[in-house]
């Protein structure tokens, strides 16, 4: 893990779906992670297993919380995205053993 946007995406790890208890990379809610070491800004896309979910917010904030403590020089905002949809096809093998699917 030697580029700063593998260890954004390593941290985001850390931020667990409350409902389903997997973090937000195996789930595949993490689309895109967009590092300017320039401007010293960091740019998440993130979208949740659906629109209503009622832990979206503490997803959004947890997740850059945990961003900032870990590169409090850097501006974070996470965008939340619905296009494309988040489906069971997002998870990842980890995440498909975690829920027990496949």
């Amino acid at each position: 893990m030697n580029t700063l946007n593998e260890k954004i995406v390593e941290l985001l790890k850390g931020v667990i779906d409350p409902e389903l208890m997997v973090n937000v990379v195996d789930l595949g809610l993490v689309y895109a992670a967009k590092i300017n070491e320039t401007d010293h800004k960091i740019n998440i896309d993130l979208t949740l297993t659906s629109p209503g979910c009622p832990m979206g917010d503490m997803i959004v904030e947890d997740a850059k919380q945990l961003i900032l403590a870990n590169y409090p020089a850097y501006e974070v905002n996470i965008d939340l995205v619905w296009e494309p949809a988040w489906t069971l096809e997002n998870l990842t093998e980890k995440g498909k053993a975690a829920l027990g699917h496949f």
